[in-house]
């Protein structure tokens, strides 16, 4: 008997830990190996992502750290490493000099938006426009998320189009989605 109530507790046990494991798991989603912490601003976290290890790069060397740690809020369509691989070759050398920190920060800017939207704010924006949204980046540009199949997509004033990969990754100061494509401004 005894070793039957010590079983079952060490099962009860488990099962409250796996449940505590989940809980925060979905309370701080894994991005690039890392969990991120809706308790800590997008640059605190997105510093930990190994697949955003370029955007950080250019963060730092546009400037906007500071602003992209400030209260916000804002939603970052956040490109993961491979996205900067796909531009030609030498693109992201090239913007990460210092002559050209302007053209980077309004790239980077391109993928912000003020205010904080989560995939479900963007979902009934698209609804609204019968399949497509519009929106106002920080660089000034348009975008226009779309539903692309059942993901979420984007496409940019160049005619590129990228995909949510990761959705609703909340920061203390807005939301990030995490993206496949860099999104490109006229």
């Amino acid at each position: 008997m005894k070793t039957f109530f010590r079983l079952t507790l060490a099962a009860i046990f488990t099962i409250i830990g796996i449940s505590a494991v989940s809980a925060q798991m979905n309370d701080n989603p894994m991005v690039g190996g890392a969990p991120m912490y809706k308790t800590k601003n997008i640059v605190e976290n997105a510093v930990n992502s190994k697949d955003h290890t370029t955007l950080v790069a250019a963060v730092k060397a546009a400037g906007l750290v500071d602003t992209l740690a400030s209260k916000g809020p804002f939603t970052v369509f956040a490109p993961v490493n491979s996205a900067f691989d796909a531009l030609p070759a030498g693109t992201v050398d090239t913007l990460l000099k210092p002559e050209n920190k302007a053209v980077l920060t309004k790239v980077l800017t391109y993928h912000v938006i003020a205010g904080s939207y989560d995939s479900k704010a963007i979902a009934k924006a698209i609804k609204a426009g019968n399949g497509k949204a519009e929106f106002t980046t920080v660089a000034g540009g348009m975008l226009w998320p779309m539903m692309d199949g059942s993901s979420l997509g984007h496409m940019d004033e160049e005619g590129g189009r990228s995909r949510v990969t990761i959705a609703d990754v909340r920061q203390s100061n807005g939301v990030i989605h995490v993206i496949d494509s860099v999104l490109l401004a006229n």
